[in-house]
């Protein structure tokens, strides 16, 4: 039979990497129950502990715990106070309330979400190329990797270094320009994986906006993991989201997803933006002659069945995933070639959207 106390001895094996005490000393570990089909639930309640930290505690604890005789099922919810945890609070206090989703990233004016039906269409590259061009345009533009499972962003950025500190406040990392948050910049592999629940991926975002330093941006940007799951639902209910984009390539496969996803941030509240086709087209540059090697026209099929724009139409190009590859985004890497223009027509597009929303008044706001 499974106890509490061997529960607690279990996760006395944990230690807080910055604080060096176990987590149970810490008062971390909260709501502990152990129910009669021998499923063990807690919650790390964690406070001023970096998204690494909280990463590598919430894997250790579940692991150990999981490995106790007798325990069939282990669910490691995260928290955060945002202050010490009740171990070390005075008698009479309490943990202040999270602040209201307005006062996460007040100095922000717009928060794009850039989203998918499914996997491989592009997305990750459209988002890192809409962020250079909107930078490129003169906006001061911030991007977070909000997909924990496949985090990219950092390579195809170029970036390898680690985020700073300031006045208890992550500092993102920058590069060509744009402030930038991944959990692939917090892991010391970046073969490790992440195995990861909703609350976890919850907890994860509100951290990279309460807990980072962003500082007066135009466009906070948001590669969304693909599908319609957690990051996509936290996120809605974290923020109002000022817009998405979605991503598709134009064959049918990728349409029929596209339609569920559109139909989720629909639910949600969230404005459609547009759409945007990935790999619309390839041109042969020996002859010039263009091919429609996805299928043709998918793109506007599914902007014009749902009443919103057709952003852009990207080509398809060996340079463009060259660029994600090398860290030097085509919009950087050849500013003038047919890819980069593309991708600037589509920040403008945005940019374009995102004024017409506000002017007829249906555009959320953060402030």
């Amino acid at each position: 039979m499974v106890t509490r106390e061997a529960v607690l001895g279990a996760l006395r094996g944990v230690r807080d990497p910055e604080q060096q005490e176990d987590i149970v000393a810490l008062g971390l570990v909260q709501d502990l129950a152990i129910g009669d089909d021998a499923q063990v639930s807690f919650t790390l309640a964690f406070t001023t502990q970096s998204p690494k930290s909280r990463a590598t505690m919430h894997s250790m604890a579940a692991r150990l715990v999981g490995q106790l005789p007798g325990v069939a099922k282990v669910q490691v919810k995260m928290g955060s106070t945002g202050a010490p945890p009740p171990a070390r609070q005075a008698a009479a206090g309490h943990a202040p309330a999270p602040p209201p989703a307005a006062d996460l990233i007040p100095e922000v004016r717009h928060t794009i979400a850039v989203s998918s039906g499914k996997g491989g269409v592009g997305k990750s590259t459209v988002a890192v190329n809409l962020a250079v061009a909107l930078r490129q345009a003169g906006a001061a533009v911030g991007i977070i990797d909000s997909d924990v499972y496949g985090p990219d962003i950092p390579m195809m950025l170029g970036s390898r270094g680690r985020p700073g500190m300031f006045d208890n406040k992550i500092l993102p990392v920058e590069a060509h320009g744009i402030k930038m948050m991944s959990i692939g910049l917090l892991l010391a592999d970046d073969r490790e994986p992440l195995v990861w629940r909703g609350p976890m991926i919850h907890s994860f975002i509100q951290q990279m906006l309460r807990e980072v330093l962003w500082g007066a941006l135009d466009y906070l940007v948001f590669d969304m993991p693909p599908g319609t799951g957690d990051a996509q639902l936290s996120l809605s209910q974290v923020i109002p989201l000022s817009g998405v984009v979605m991503v598709t390539t134009p064959q049918e496969v990728a349409l029929l997803d596209v339609r569920k996803a559109i139909g989720m941030f629909q639910r949600l509240n969230v404005p459609v933006l547009g759409i945007v086709e990935n790999m619309s087209y390839f041109v042969a540059p020996d002859t010039g002659k263009r091919y429609a090697i996805f299928g043709e026209g998918g793109g506007r099929r599914i902007a014009e069945e749902y009443g919103v724009p057709l952003l852009a139409q990207i080509p398809l190009d060996p340079e463009t995933r060259l660029g994600g590859d090398e860290g030097s985004p085509i919009t950087v890497r050849h500013p003038d070639s047919p890819q980069a223009k593309a991708f600037r027509e589509l920040g403008e597009a945005v940019r374009g959207r995102v004024r017409e929303l506000a002017a007829l008044g249906s555009l959320p706001t953060i402030r």
